[in-house]
């Protein structure tokens, strides 16, 4: 096997680690800006949870039920079971943090309940994007250590499955964030002076995303290299 450019299998997967580092990074950076914004209360004393009802039922929503689960910034909303769950911290928390990541979670509801299209491409690949992200360097390195070259293409398009997901990704991301800072404040959660330390937790977890997204890129290229000087063995 003969990698693009003289490179070895090793050296890319060292670079992709690299790349992987800087999203850590990236991920430990909005867990450090929620942590300083999870202290500052808001003014209207309002938790997690009540700012989520109050959300929902501003948009005639009634029929989603919020609960709290364990674990930190492990919030989220299943479509499939109408539950909205907030993390304790979340849940039960007056902070500026707390009601914007609420009021982010409320925002995927109201992007379902509203026929938001990025949504709906986003669910239809998931799917395929489960299996490519299991199969795609499997497949690989299959292909590569037997020689059979329609394999290691399966590989790649399997994983760009995956970066078509976190692609559609972003735009499901940032339209929940924009619908949360809106309802925060129309709603009467947040005056308008308040959402400056909501905004920044909510813009830090975006960046997450958008660094996820350029490490599967960049890994994405090097597969495509790699398939491509295997071609030419």
């Amino acid at each position: 096997m003969v990698c693009y450019s003289g490179c070895s299998d090793d050296y890319i997967l060292t670079h992709y680690e690299r790349e992987r580092q800087r999203n850590i990074l990236q991920i430990q950076n909005s867990k450090g800006t929620y942590s300083k914004y999870k202290t500052v209360r808001n003014r209207s004393g309002i938790t997690g949870a009540e700012a989520a009802r109050r959300i929902l039922l501003e948009n005639g929503i009634t029929d989603v039920r919020i609960e709290v689960c364990g674990g930190e910034l492990t919030d989220h909303y299943n479509p499939r079971t109408n539950v909205v769950s907030l993390s304790a911290d979340v849940f039960n928390s007056t902070s500026v943090a707390a009601v914007g990541i609420a009021a982010h979670e409320v925002g995927h509801v109201c992007q379902h309940y509203s026929g938001y299209a990025p949504i709906k491409i986003r669910n239809a690949v998931l799917p395929v994007a489960n299996i490519g992200s299991s199969l795609s360097i499997p497949l690989i390195i299959l292909g590569i250590f037997l020689s059979f070259k329609p394999l290691v293409m399966a590989g790649v398009i399997a994983f760009a499955a995956v970066v078509l997901f976190q692609l559609v990704t972003l735009p499901v991301e940032f339209n929940a964030s924009s619908r949360a800072m809106k309802s925060l404040v129309s709603c009467g959660i947040l005056s308008s002076d308040e959402t400056s330390g909501t905004r920044k937790v909510l813009s830090a977890a975006a960046m997450t995303y958008v660094a996820a997204l350029a490490v599967s890129l960049a890994q994405l290229l090097r597969l495509i290299l790699i398939a491509r000087s295997n071609n030419r063995d």
